[in-house]
């Protein structure tokens, strides 16, 4: 992602410019005791998230001290965030070495190694920057990061440095502003991706989707200058063996369609493809790490703005499964093309099929910003609950409330592609996709919550968050059909 040096182990020949030292509130004493620190810490400097500069005379160094709070609610995510909020306060004073004392970790249950990782991560994650249309924006000054340890981790940063790429190709693919990431240059950066690896992608467009009843797609992009298209990327290390489907919506600008926003600034709509670029992060990451387990990632790519043939409310959408859906909303136009993706996931017979997409603002009325939902196979979401709780891509459980299944009812289809009510439409949006699950294991997750950031926190600058690519691909490391 950038040039940094990140090294780890004891302290170098040449002492850095600057010393990060993270502490906790109730170890300042331990920390004055031990004089350790040529200064005095109150105990304000210590809170979570507080970052105080202490600048050296001469030739003395610079200390930056970064609040963790209490110990006992520390963890890995506290660790990346607080890595991260160092890593952006190292800007300003424009330092091209810093040392960062993991002393505080000698009261925690996670070992050296996972410090070391965890700290990485956020400070690479929390210094991101989207500056393509920024020519003048100077890039970061920082060259080299040394973490005090017992060991050089060379192996292990090396990994979180991969793990970083990943997360930040999907940041900058759902960053990207509407004119230059459209249904045709978004297929064309996956291709660019994964040209040379062991993934093979084919795309359907035009004549290949309607041969395939992809009328979803089809109807969705109808009122576009781009034609709609679906990738079809697979990952095959061992022949014969049943792949994982992921199945990210890919909406590269969501205008609603006749159903137009109206907000004086809808430039967010083009983030309409994070579940695409979630799913795209993800492979990437097992592709470069050599993953032994199968993939099929399907991408059905589109956009969804008015124009002279846009589809209309009312229209019907016939699908291979005999399925028809009545368009009463072409603002919930997601759906429709997640059941095409998900309906051609079936014929590649998966263990379990992952749909993810931006789908519903209803879902952060009912979780907030911090965590995304998800529904279906209760198996595959309490693995899934456990790996987001390890690596900060936080996701919960909700019901799938067969009784409400009534409200997609149409008076001429089989089911509506909306209701007309303001609560639940998070979980009516899940209930239609399962219609098209095939009766494979399967989960939705809605992250329309968090695919990004309004304002800085933690290792998330403001923009893209980059968020389900560590969900996917580490619940997949650790082994899809653990039960």
């Amino acid at each position: 992602m950038n040039g940094l040096i990140i090294t780890s182990g004891g302290f170098g020949s040449e002492p850095a410019e600057a010393v990060v030292y993270p502490i906790f509130e109730d170890e300042i004493g331990t920390v004055a005791a031990s004089g350790e620190l040529p200064f005095e810490i109150a105990p304000y400097m210590a809170k979570r998230g507080e970052t105080t500069w202490f600048f050296g005379r001469g030739g003395e160094r610079h200390y930056l001290i970064v609040g963790l709070g209490r110990s006992e609610a520390c963890s890995l995510e506290r660790i990346r965030e607080t890595a991260g909020i160092a890593g952006r306060a190292l800007r300003k004073p424009g330092y091209r070495t810093v040392d960062v004392s993991l002393a505080f970790g000698s009261g925690m249950p996670a070992g050296e190694s996972e410090l070391v990782c965890a700290w990485t991560e956020g400070w690479l994650l929390g210094t991101y920057e989207f500056n393509c249309y920024r020519p003048n924006r100077t890039g970061a000054s920082l060259e080299r990061m040394h973490l005090l340890s017992d060991n050089g981790y060379i192996e292990e940063i090396e990994r979180v440095r991969m793990r970083v790429d990943s997360i930040a190709l999907a940041r900058d693919l759902v960053n990207e502003p509407g004119d230059r990431l459209n249904p045709n240059s978004f297929v064309e950066r996956i291709e660019a991706q994964f040209a040379g690896t062991p993934a093979r992608m084919k795309v359907y467009r035009g004549l290949e989707l309607v041969e395939r009843g992809m009328n979803g797609l089809l109807t969705v992009g109808r009122g576009s200058r781009y034609s709609p298209a679906l990738v079809e990327l697979i990952y095959e290390p061992v022949p014969g063996e049943a792949p994982i489907a992921l199945v990210g919506k890919g909406v590269t600008f969501d205008m609603g369609g006749m159903n137009a926003k109206t907000a004086n600034d809808i430039s967010d709509a083009r983030m309409d493809m994070g579940g695409a670029a979630a799913v795209v992060g993800a492979l990437d990451l097992l592709v470069r790490m050599g993953e032994r387990r199968n993939v099929v990632a399907l991408l059905p790519i589109v956009d969804n703005v008015p124009g002279p043939g846009a589809y209309l409310p009312s229209e019907v959408v016939s699908y291979p499964n005999g399925l028809t859906v009545q368009v009463k909303n072409t603002d919930a136009e997601g759906r429709l093309i997640l059941a095409d993706a998900m309906l051609h996931a079936a014929k590649f017979s998966p263990c379990e099929m992952i749909d993810v997409a931006t789908l519903t603002g209803n879902v952060g009325q009912a979780l907030g910003l911090g965590i995304a939902g998800m529904w279906g196979d209760e198996g595959m979401t309490s693995r899934l609950h456990a790996v987001g709780e390890r690596n900060g891509d936080r996701i919960w459980a909700m019901p799938l409330m067969d009784d409400y299944e009534e409200q997609l009812r149409s008076d001429y289809a089989d089911l509506a592609n909306w209701a007309p009510t303001p609560y639940g439409g998070a979980i009516l949006a899940a209930l239609f996709l399962r219609r098209f699950s095939g009766g494979l294991p399967w989960v939705h997750i809605d992250m329309a919550n968090t695919s990004q950031a309004k304002s800085e926190r933690g290792y998330c600058p403001i923009g893209a968050s980059g968020y389900g690519v560590r969900l996917l691909a580490d619940y997949i490391l650790g082994g899809v059909t653990e039960r």
